[in-house]
């Protein structure tokens, strides 16, 4: 916790908030606990275009709290429709990874050598066509050298090297906005693209940060620090979206 009381896991909300800003009407996908909390967060702040579903078939009309269900339906999303809208770059989806590299290459599928890993992960899933289509962001709640490595084991999410070297064609809607982890948050706003370090959450160090990185972080001569929540956004986090406190079980500092 910081001296401003603010805890870790909610600057990491906030940080996963901030990914969507400017987004508009557009779906915001989430698949971890302070991830769907940022994305709510997003829609209850400065982002109130925001779409958002229950996680099945349903658009939400209101922002329920964590692990409460919608009482008003805004549409209808089946599965064939939401991938309309993977492939027509109208979502932004906030991933996790099991391992991702300087160049935002993410692997969710396996650990070890493809043909005889050491361990079996999810799978592909809709990785590649979410990098390709739309804009993509990453949300990892454990931040370590195992995770961001200098080569992932398995290409599941496309990077901005293996999407420059395929051509126009993999390219051209190809966006990593953010990745996000308990340390800090990240982009790719260097000329080769490689990861760069955006801000440190309060209580972290750069040196803490790098020798937590299995790669070389492009660092700023100044990193700032991940902005202080507005009053209102720590009432509606704390009282609104998660009052039983389950950001706290997915990040411990």
């Amino acid at each position: 916790m910081s001296g401003s009381g603010v805890t870790r896991a909610e600057y990491c909300v906030l940080a996963c908030a901030e990914a969507w800003r400017g987004d508009g009407e557009i779906l915001a996908s989430a698949m971890a606990t302070v991830s769907v909390l940022g994305a709510r967060l997003a829609r209850l702040t400065f982002a109130p275009d925001l779409l958002l579903t229950d996680g099945e078939a349903l658009l939400m009309g209101d922002v329920p709290a964590m692990g409460s269900g919608s009482r008003l339906t805004e549409g209808w999303l089946p599965y064939r429709q939401h991938l309309a809208m993977v492939a027509t770059g109208k979502r932004h989806v906030m991933m996790g990874a099991s391992q991702i590299d300087r160049h935002g290459n993410q692997n969710i599928s396996c650990i070890g050598d493809w043909e005889r890993p050491t361990r079996q992960l999810l799978g592909m899933r809709g990785a590649p066509a979410n990098t390709l289509n739309n804009p993509t962001s990453y949300w990892i709640p454990r931040h370590s050298a195992k995770v961001f490595v200098e080569r992932v084991d398995l290409v599941c999410g496309v990077g901005y090297d293996r999407a420059a070297a395929a051509g126009p064609s993999a390219s051209r809607f190809h966006e990593l906005r953010r990745v996000v982890s308990d340390l800090g948050a990240f982009d790719f706003s260097t000329p080769d693209r490689g990861m760069r370090l955006r801000s440190l959450h309060p209580g972290v160090t750069v040196d803490q940060v790098a020798g937590a990185t299995g790669f070389a972080l492009a660092v700023p001569d100044e990193v700032p620090y991940t902005r202080e929540p507005t009053d209102e956004e720590l009432r509606l986090i704390r009282t609104v979206l998660d009052p039983r406190n389950l950001r706290d079980r997915e990040v411990r500092a």
